[in-house]
């Protein structure tokens, strides 16, 4: 980590992130941690309207997406299934520091759990209307749900930091994760993740990306 960047980083939206040591990078967007997460992910998804989200992440980090997208289906009265995979997990003090008055009770219920120190390979939490899953293993070994997501949040670090979830390969298996209709949505806009969304049978449309970003992209699987 860079000595002169702070552990955790005020954004321009007044949402925190934090970086990571593994990866160099930001969890989330320096030009709006929350802003990204729901112009990307939630509505690029079409999961801000969806009556009943069942959403898979491909990096939790800091729980952003998750966060963004339980204030929206919470405030809605939506139930929300939610699963992700965390293979390098932060420190449970920088997620409590990041997200300090989340108001729904299974945040504070996640981070009684968060201690991946202690090698857990999951934590699965029923509250009220959510239902989450975190995986702590590494997804490219993993098994994937088939054709069960709306919505497929890609948030892996950048494919130059962390090439392996950018793989044709891979995003071929989340295609097949994506139930049909379904959404994937990624903040890259990188001429080989758009090809390998392509090439996974996925209809790729680019949008306006986040404050920071020119463009991002949506998939989705129709059949």
């Amino acid at each position: 980590m860079p000595p002169d960047d702070p552990p955790i980083i005020t954004t321009p939206d007044g949402s925190r992130t934090a970086l990571s040591a593994r990866y160099g990078e930001a969890y989330g967007s320096r030009h709006g941690a929350a802003t990204q997460a729901r112009h990307v992910f939630l509505e690029g998804t079409g999961t801000d309207t969806h009556p009943a989200p069942r959403v898979l992440e491909i990096g939790f980090g800091l729980g952003v997406n998750f966060r963004a997208t339980l204030a929206n289906t919470a405030a809605r009265g939506a139930p929300l299934e939610y699963v992700a995979w965390e293979f390098d997990p932060a420190p449970v003090e920088i997620l409590r520091e990041v997200a300090d008055q989340e108001a729904h009770p299974i945040w504070p219920a996640l981070l009684e759990r968060w201690a991946p120190d202690a090698e857990a390979e999951s934590i699965q939490l029923d509250v009220q209307d959510v239902r989450l899953t975190i995986h702590f293993e590494d997804v490219l070994t993993a098994t994937l749900p088939r054709a069960w997501a709306t919505a497929l949040y890609l948030d892996g670090f950048s494919p130059t930091r962390n090439p392996e979830v950018w793989t044709p390969d891979f995003v071929a298996r989340l295609a097949l994760a994506l139930a049909p209709g379904g959404m994937l949505a990624t903040y890259s806009a990188a001429g080989h993740v758009r090809r390998a969304l392509q090439a996974a049978g996925l209809r790729v449309e680019r949008r306006p990306g986040a404050p920071g970003k020119r463009e991002c992209l949506r998939a989705v699987r129709f059949a």
